[in-house]
């Protein structure tokens, strides 16, 4: 975002009303900072100099027919975008007031039939004032030993019924076939079945016993997520201290508060999952772009961020991947706040050339598969290798029906997860 003065927190808008986008933008603006229903004996000139939000720019779109939220008006609904001021001394770097002055009460004003922010710039104040990521990119693949390649990871499957020892089965198999990074699925805590304390013992041994035969130490994220920040970081604690490195978060979950308690105090990679994020986003003119909210969670300090992926199984189109894998590239303040962009959501290696292609030929990725591995008809170990043979055909630009020629594992994968059978 260009030509943003100093001191400056500049939001953008997307604005749909069957009225005037103009007065709503100034009423955002007037709501948001000095300003109510009624004009205020103190709302003095040198105050609104001092703290008011101003609209600095109101680029009008073409209108739509349909409304985004329900509405008795007929149409046409008008949009625009609108680029509105908010001084710095009427925030300061609190991420909570942040969200509640720029965001909170936006969607509450009468009038709109749609609203959502779309951009978000800081200003240099914001440099250092939070965490950000620990470890990120450089840290991820320091502790995987991964170099000059996508990170391959998987996810235990089933999510959920799995007791310890069964669960160590199958990472057992997963790291001996050359798996970087295994997680936990975010919808398992701590239940009876698999309590965290028993998986961890069961299977951070395998790990490091695998560390010391082969030099290679594989990432394991246990789920440590908890609406109790001191339990929380008990569940941190138990994990690092048993040799582990990294650890799943559900960062909507547990809040801003939960994250800055943990990120604090850790030692682990933590990788970010946003289920719930749907919610806030998945209407195209209702609630915020990714390129905003993924700003809060880096500034928090995530290390690793699921963004979806290519051909996903869910809602998310492809050009929503690539705009969010392209969000977490763009430097915050520096190359440090970057976290990994972690591809997931019914990923095999099919994937693996367009995701190579629409991501500029980067290999600063983790390339997370569940399903996509664990249920190669030859089994998990080979679901890993299939995988690794898809990026390296994907790298040397060979087709992958080319490569599969000399490489079965592919080869089964895109007779299975290529035709339609593994739906």
């Amino acid at each position: 975002m260009r030509n943003v003065p100093p001191h400056t927190i500049r939001l953008t808008y997307l604005i749909e009303t069957d009225g005037s986008p103009e007065r709503l933008a100034a009423k955002i603006a007037a709501d948001q900072s000095t300003g109510t229903f009624v004009p205020v004996p103190g709302e003095t000139e040198e105050l609104k100099a001092r703290v008011a939000a101003r609209v600095v720019a109101l680029r009008p779109l073409p209108p739509v027919k349909t409304p985004s939220y329900p509405s008795g008006h007929p149409g046409p609904f008008h949009r625009a975008e609108a680029d509105i001021d908010f001084p710095f001394d009427a925030i300061g770097t609190d991420l909570a007031q942040l969200m509640t002055i720029t965001l909170g009460g936006v969607w509450s004003i009468r009038g709109f039939t749609g609203i959502r922010v779309v951009a978000m710039h800081l200003p240099e104040e914001f440099r250092g004032a939070h965490p950000g990521p620990q470890f990120g990119i450089p840290g991820s693949r320091r502790l995987t030993g991964v170099q000059g390649r996508p990170i391959i990871g998987t996810i235990v499957k089933p999510a959920l019924g799995l007791r310890p020892s069964e669960t160590a089965a199958l990472v057992k198999e997963l790291i001996d076939a050359g798996v970087d990074f295994i997680k936990d699925d975010e919808k398992l805590a701590s239940p009876a079945y698999s309590p965290l304390a028993e998986r961890v013992k069961a299977i951070m041994p395998l790990i490091l016993d695998h560390e010391q035969k082969t030099g290679k130490k594989v990432m394991y994220a246990f789920g440590i997520s908890h609406a109790d920040p001191d339990q929380m970081m008990r569940n941190h604690d138990m994990v690092l201290e048993a040799g582990g490195n990294c650890a799943v978060v559900n960062i909507n979950s547990i809040g801003f508060g939960g994250m800055s308690f943990l990120r604090k105090r850790s030692g682990l990679v933590l990788h970010a999952h946003r289920n719930g994020w749907d919610l806030l986003t998945r209407h195209p003119g209702i609630g915020m772009d990714f390129a905003v909210y993924q700003q809060y969670w880096r500034l928090l300090g995530v290390d690793q961020f699921q963004i979806n992926g290519i051909k996903v199984k869910y809602w998310e189109p492809d050009e929503s991947f690539v705009a969010s894998f392209k969000a977490l590239k763009e430097p915050l303040f520096s190359e440090a706040d970057c976290p990994l962009p972690v591809a997931g959501s019914g990923q095999w290696g099919g994937q693996a050339p367009e995701t190579y292609e629409r991501t500029g030929r980067t290999q600063d990725l983790l390339y997370l598969c569940g399903g996509g591995i664990v249920s190669h008809p030859s089994g998990p170990a080979a679901g890993v290798r299939a995988v690794s043979q898809a990026w390296e055909a994907a790298v040397a630009g060979i087709p992958l029906e080319a490569y599969a020629r000399e490489h079965e594992e592919l080869a089964q994968s895109l007779a299975f997860f290529g035709d339609g059978k593994a739906s």
